[in-house]
C-alpha cells in the first residue's frame, strides 16, 4: 500500500483491506507514525503519543483478522482520542498544568467503545485548556498550527483533531464539541466534523458542571462515510450518563448510502442576528448549497429572525467556568491561560440571572424548532464561521469586513446548537483567495442525525474536498 493511501485514504477501504489482510494493520500503523513522526514537530497536533500500545493494537487487530470470523467495526484503524477525554493508563491533561500529571485507570466510557470496536490509539490531540477556547494553545504543550498556514490557528476546542486528520496523522479523531469546538476547527482545517444530538453518544467520566449539558462527542474525519462508521461504534445509551439517550435504531453507515427523494433545504448567512461575515465566506457557501438542488432536492433561501442569543450564552459560559475552575484558579492562576482566569475571575451572576438563562435557552429552543415549520424545511445550512482562521495570537478576530465585532462574532452560527442539542454537521466547501478552508454548516432537527449525514454524504458526492491537502 502506498504511504498516501494509509495517510489520507478512507477509513472504510482501510478498514476492509486490513479484514482480507492484503494489507496489515501493523504496517499502516507504522506508516502513519511515520507520518506524525514528520509532521507533528512542525503543526503540533498530539500532545501525547502512544506508539508502541498503536503498534500491540495493530497486531491484536491483524490477528483478528487472521482467525477469520466476525470483526469488530473499526478493525485495526488509526485513530487519536482528544486530550479531554480519559484514557487508561494513558496521561490525560485537559490541556492544564493542573493535571499534568493525571494517569487515569479508567477509560471514558466513548473511548472503552473505540477500544471494543478496533481501533489502534495513536495518541492525544492538543487542546485549549479544559477546551474553553476556539483557539487551540496551552502552557503545557503550546499552540497547534493550522495545517493549511502555520501562521493562523486551526480553532479550537478540538484543534489539534482537526489539525491531524488534515494533516494525514490518522484517519479518525475523537473530538467534543461544547460552541463548536469540533465544527470550528474541522472548518478551518478543511475537513467533515459531526456534532450529533446531545445524549446520542454518551460521556463519562464528566469534568466539572460546565458542560454537563452542553458538550457532544463526536468524530472528526476526511470522509463523511469514516463518521458515520465511527458514530456507530459509539453511540447508544450507558447508565452512567443520565443524559445518554436509547438506541435510535439507525445505522449510519447503512443510512448513508440511501439519497432521500425528497430534502428541502433553507440557508441563510445571518440568522438574523449575525453583525458580519467574510465575503468569501459567505459567497463560497451559496455556491456551495446550491449543489445540494443537483439532487433535485429544494434549497431556497430563507429569512430567519431569531433573537440573538449571545448573551443568554455569555451568562451561562462564564458561571460555569467560574464554578468549576475556582478552587484551580485559587492554586494555580500562574500556570493558567490568562484568558480563561480572566473569564472565570469575574463576579457571580445572581441565581436569578442564571435561571433567566435558562429560561431563556428553552424559548431559543423553541424558536428554532418554529424556523423548521415556518419555512417548511428539514435542514438548515450556514456558514461553519463568519470568516477564515484567524491569527495564533488572538483569543478571537476583532472585526471581521470591516466591521467591529464581539468575542463571538467569528462563530454566530455554532454555538446555538449546542444550548439547542441539534445534530449540526460542517463541511469544506472551498477555499479563501489566502488558500484557508471555508466551511458549510448543515443543522438538523433533534434527533435528525441520520439525514444531516445523508445530506453530508450527498454533498460529497457532487462536490468531493478530499483531492487537496496541506503542503507539509
Amino acid at each position: 500500500m502506498h504511504r498516501h493511501d494509509a495517510c489520507f485514504g478512507p477509513a472504510h477501504e482501510l478498514r476492509d483491506k486490513i479484514a482480507r489482510q492484503e494489507v496489515t494493520a501493523a504496517e499502516t500503523c507504522e506508516m502513519i507514525i511515520e507520518r506524525i513522526e514528520k509532521a507533528n514537530p512542525v503543526i503540533n497536533a498530539y500532545c501525547t503519543t502512544t506508539f508502541d500500545l498503536a503498534r500491540a493494537m495493530a497486531r491484536d487487530a491483524d490477528a483478528r483478522a487472521r482467525r477469520g470470523g466476525a470483526l469488530p467495526a473499526l478493525n485495526g484503524i488509526p485513530t487519536s482520542i482528544k486530550d479531554l477525554m480519559q484514557t487508561a493508563g494513558v496521561r490525560t491533561t485537559y490541556g492544564s498544568k493542573v493535571h499534568e500529571h493525571f494517569v487515569p485507570d479508567e477509560d471514558d466510557v466513548t473511548v472503552a467503545r473505540l477500544k471494543a470496536a478496533g481501533i489502534v490509539m495513536l495518541g492525544k490531540t492538543n487542546t485549549p485548556e479544559f477546551g474553553f477556547s476556539g483557539f487551540t494553545k496551552n502552557k503545557l504543550f503550546g499552540a497547534t498550527l493550522n495545517p493549511w498556514r502555520l501562521d493562523r490557528t486551526p480553532g479550537g476546542s478540538s484543534g489539534g483533531a482537526a489539525a491531524s486528520v488534515a494533516a494525514g496523522m490518522g484517519p479518525l479523531a475523537l473530538s467534543s464539541d461544547g460552541a463548536g469546538s469540533i465544527r470550528h476547527p474541522a472548518c478551518f482545517c478543511g475537513v467533515f466534523g459531526f456534532k450529533p444530538t446531545f445524549g446520542l453518544v454518551p460521556i463519562h467520566p464528566r469534568i466539572g458542571i460546565g458542560a454537563e449539558t452542553i458538550t457532544h462527542y463526536g468524530p472528526i474525519t476526511r470522509y463523511v462515510r469514516d463518521a458515520a462508521m465511527m458514530l456507530d461504534a459509539m453511540k447508544g445509551p450507558h447508565d452512567l450518563d443520565r443524559h445518554s439517550l436509547p438506541d435510535i435504531g439507525v445505522r449510519f453507515e447503512d443510512a448513508i448510502e440511501e439519497i432521500p427523494e425528497h430534502v428541502k433545504i433553507g440557508w441563510t448567512a445571518d440568522l438574523g442576528w449575525t453583525k458580519a461575515i467574510d465575503p468569501e465566506v459567505e459567497a463560497a457557501v451559496g455556491d456551495a448549497v446550491a449543489k445540494l438542488s443537483r439532487h433535485g432536492w429544494e434549497v431556497k433561501p430563507v429569512k430567519v429572525k431569531l433573537k440573538n442569543p449571545e448573551q443568554f450564552f455569555y451568562t451561562w459560559t462564564v458561571s460555569n467556568h467560574k464554578y468549576d475552575h475556582r478552587e484551580h484558579i485559587k492554586a494555580w492562576s500562574r500556570d493558567m491561560d490568562p484568558d480563561l482566569v480572566r473569564m472565570a475571575s469575574g463576579g457571580y451572576a445572581t441565581c436569578f440571572d442564571y435561571l433567566r438563562c435558562i429560561e431563556k435557552r428553552s424559548q431559543f429552543y423553541l424558536d428554532m424548532v418554529g424556523i423548521y415549520k415556518a419555512h417548511d424545511i428539514d435542514v438548515l445550512v450556514t456558514p461553519t464561521t463568519a470568516t477564515t482562521a484567524f491569527g495564533l495570537d488572538v483569543m478571537f478576530p476583532p472585526a471581521i469586513d470591516g466591521k467591529n465585532v464581539s468575542p463571538t462574532g467569528w462563530m454566530p452560527f455554532t454555538f446555538m446548537c449546542n444550548q439547542t442539542g441539534q445534530p449540526a454537521a460542517t463541511l469544506p466547501a472551498g477555499f479563501s483567495r489566502e488558500g484557508l478552508p471555508i466551511g458549510m454548516q448543515v443543522i438538523g432537527r433533534r434527533l435528525s442525525d441520520a439525514l444531516v449525514m445523508q445530506v453530508s454524504k450527498a454533498f460529497e458526492d457532487v462536490a468531493p474536498w478530499q483531492g487537496k491537502r496541506p503542503d507539509l
